[in-house]
């Protein structure tokens, strides 16, 4: 049997190379950082990395998860209701909480688990949920595994949002599902227009804040920071991964009786290990952090701000932003890759997108900034980026 699959297996990726399309990996041999060596054994500046505050190799991170394993050891070889729950897992699902402004808080492996976990022990098929057409494919996959009746309304699209709304009342119980920063887009959803009419409709509020937190709002707490509604959202979501450390981890934060029914029926928390000791503790510093400055995110805007005028200045064609994503449209699949792959001559490292991964003829390169980013490297990016479209005949 495998000789049949193996043959059409090998003539799909040979197609995939031929168009060009072929997602290579490339090696890093150092840190994460804003700057980073590669595989050749040449430093580049790391321009795709979701290290929005620059934390993953922050000696304060690193000091404190090498605390958790002197402290409470490697892992811990269970999930979370047998033998898997240490005094560290409470205090850090009881800082996020505090941070967000919500109840209580539930930790999983990863924000794909929290999104694949949340819908199913919530919801039945007499329920709906109404998700924006561009939600995280960890949000697409939760609602696959869910029985309720499913709406999808345009990218940010508040008529269509309320048509389907209005739609959703023939159900039991509503869920309103956005991701608050868009990751392909950069585009931060308008939750205040959402919330009202959530309230309109009568239907829960969920935010997946992977992209937002640590970024959007004066002090990164997120998208209900920015638009002044903290505290009333049913259901936020979010992870470790990205802007709080960069390690490993997920969570699901809101009001205490969602979060004590996903520790009872949630798949991806009663069936994965818990999160190891080192990560956790490293957790803990992180929000601590989080609390004493606002430093790493006051850079983190003025970085963004920075570059984005000067991109638009040289004359390319950018996508709005209100997060640190700054999306560099090129519209063709080939061409991203093109583009990124002389880019990386240059010193460089971006990555381009195309479809699945973006709607087809959206083809662009995603510039994820950083505080760990400095100015000089802001400036060798534009002046890097101006060649290559020149090259390329993106820039007359």
């Amino acid at each position: 049997m495998y000789g049949k699959i193996k043959e059409h297996l090998q003539k799909e990726l040979a197609g995939i190379r031929e168009a060009g399309l072929y997602k290579e990996e490339r090696i890093i041999t150092s840190p994460q950082g804003g700057e980073i060596t590669v595989s050749t054994g040449e430093s580049v500046l790391n321009f795709c990395a979701n290290n929005y505050l620059g934390l993953s190799n922050h000696p304060k991170l690193i000091e404190a998860a090498k605390e958790g394993l002197d402290s409470h050891g490697f892992g811990m070889s269970s999930v979370r209701f047998i033998c898997g729950t240490q005094d560290l897992h409470k205090i850090l699902e009881r800082k996020i909480a505090e941070f967000f402004g919500t109840e209580d808080t539930i930790l999983y492996a990863a924000c794909f688990d929290a999104n694949g976990g949340v819908f199913e022990p919530l919801l039945t098929a007499d329920d709906a949920i109404i998700s924006d057409a561009l939600n995280h494919a960890s949000i697409i996959d939760g609602v696959r595994l869910c029985k309720a009746q499913r709406y999808r309304y345009a990218n940010a699209d508040m008529a269509d949002l309320e048509d389907k709304l209005i739609e959703a009342q023939a159900q039991r119980f509503r869920i309103l599902v956005t991701d608050a920063v868009f990751s392909m887009d950069g585009n931060v959803a308008p939750m205040d227009k959402i919330l009202k009419l959530a309230d309109k409709y009568d239907a829960l509020l969920m935010i997946d804040e992977a992209h937002s937190a640590g970024v959007v709002g004066k002090t990164g707490r997120g998208v209900t920071e920015l638009f002044d509604i903290r505290g009333k959202i049913d259901i936020i979501t979010g992870t470790l991964g990205k802007s709080f450390g960069g390690g490993i981890g997920g969570f699901t934060t809101g009001k205490v009786e969602i979060i004590d029914m996903l520790r009872q029926r949630s798949r991806p928390y009663l069936f994965s290990n818990s999160i190891p000791p080192a990560i956790v503790n490293a957790g803990i510093r992180m929000f601590d952090m989080m609390s004493e400055t606002n430093e790493l995110q006051d850079k983190l805007h003025c970085n963004t701000e920075y570059f984005f005028k000067k991109m638009k200045e040289a004359g390319f064609d950018l996508k709005p932003t209100q997060s640190a994503i700054i999306p560099i449209m090129l519209y063709d699949a080939k061409l991203s890759q093109d583009f990124a792959a002389k880019l990386l001559d240059e010193g460089i490292y971006v990555i381009g997108f195309y479809y699945p991964v973006v709607p087809k003829g959206q083809a662009r390169i995603r510039v994820q900034l950083s505080a760990a980013h400095e100015k000089e490297h802001l400036d060798k990016a534009v002046a890097g980026f101006t060649k290559v479209g020149k090259e390329l005949g993106v820039l007359k």
